[in-house]
């Protein structure tokens, strides 16, 4: 005769804790870098920069920026070029942002030190309740649940949570949940080993269920819905746009670039000038750049996506004859190598064999 599991959501809360940190004591992710040592600072870093992103990937970023700005006084000293230079390829470019801010709001409100409360990290810019509680739980044992994208996979599995992702009838009791299951002892361990059980086997596709510590009472799994839950949002189709940048250089093969507005796309980074799409080229460089054009050689465009929509980007090498001078006051010249940090579809656009030939 067999039984069917307890549901998680009737469970002891502590048989949830326990089965996970026994889990997570041999299997669990105990060598990240932000974990040796692990501060407040560094915590809240890698929890800015995991946001939307995964952990292969953050790592030479976070070990990058922690070399340039090994402390909060650093980052909030440092001028915002060379913040958004050390983000350029991680995408999302409002956390960087956020992110200077933030250490500029600790130093000067907090003397330098983080608050270990999550009332006050939330009050910091760019810092939500999950990013605050896995400060406070991670940099000083504060038990604070936390919600970020694999917790809630996890939990959502966990009590078979039909609704759909984003709505109050999904986030509320998963909140609910997530106060429940988290421990008041181990809360360092317990917050670091739900984010791993929902990296390495509760994923998004194909869920190791029988390998999982928390299959025995899951909901999800034993309806046979884990492939269905969380449910998927509904995907819009995403709209296409197209622009076109100017890759410009002159006689000295320095490279021409814009600063882009603080808000919007790549808000606060150096990229290619852009103009339409349909532009005369010869007469924008006269009339915006004050450049006379030697010569032009159309160059293959570069997809991108957006969140919410697709771009097409179209380039366009200039050669720029001599005597150039600047009308714009956030154009620059770059000497050869020394070119700031860009966004990962420009810097695309400038690596590539094609431009390399052009120049």
């Amino acid at each position: 005769m067999t039984t069917t599991p307890t549901p998680a959501i009737e469970r002891a809360p502590a048989a949830i804790a326990d089965a996970l940190l026994a889990w997570f004591d041999v299997h669990g992710r105990h060598d990240l870098p932000w974990q040796h040592p692990r501060s407040a600072y560094r915590v809240w870093v890698a929890e800015v920069m995991l946001q939307q992103t995964q952990v292969a990937t953050v790592i030479d970023y976070f070990n990058a920026f922690m070399a340039r700005f090994p402390d909060v006084q650093t980052l909030a000293a440092a001028p915002s070029d060379d913040v958004m230079a050390h983000w350029a390829g991680l995408g999302y470019y409002a956390r960087a942002r956020n992110l200077h801010a933030a250490a500029q709001a600790v130093v000067a409100e907090h003397g330098g030190e983080f608050p270990r409360d999550v009332e006050s990290l939330m009050a910091l810019p760019g810092i939500g309740r999950s990013t605050a509680g896995a400060i406070a739980a991670q940099a000083f044992g504060v038990w604070a649940p936390i919600l970020d994208g694999n917790a809630k996979r996890v939990i959502a599995r966990l009590a078979a949570l039909t609704a759909t992702p984003g709505t109050a009838a999904y986030e509320k009791p998963l909140w609910q949940l997530a106060e429940r299951y988290t421990p008041k002892q181990r809360v360092t361990d317990y917050t670091q080993a739900i984010m791993d059980l929902g990296a390495t086997l509760c994923t998004r596709s194909a869920p190791d269920c029988p390998r999982c510590p928390l299959s025995e009472g899951c909901a999800a799994y034993a309806q046979g819905d884990q492939a269905r839950i969380p449910a998927p949002r509904k995907r819009k189709k995403r709209p296409q746009r197209e622009t076109r940048v100017l890759v410009v250089t002159d006689t000295a093969d320095r490279l021409l670039l814009e600063k882009r507005p603080p808000a919007g796309i790549w808000g606060g980074l150096w990229s290619l000038p852009e103009v339409a799409v349909d532009a005369d080229i010869a007469d924008v460089c006269a009339t915006r750049f004050g450049l006379a054009v030697e010569n032009a050689q159309e160059l293959a465009p570069i997809h991108h996506g957006f969140t919410h929509f697709e771009l097409l980007i179209h380039a366009t090498y200039v050669q720029a004859g001599r005597g150039a001078r600047i009308m714009d006051g956030s154009l620059q010249w770059f000497e050869p190598n020394t070119r700031p940090g860009v966004p990962a579809p420009i810097a695309k656009l400038l690596d590539s064999p094609q431009h390399t030939l052009a120049l």
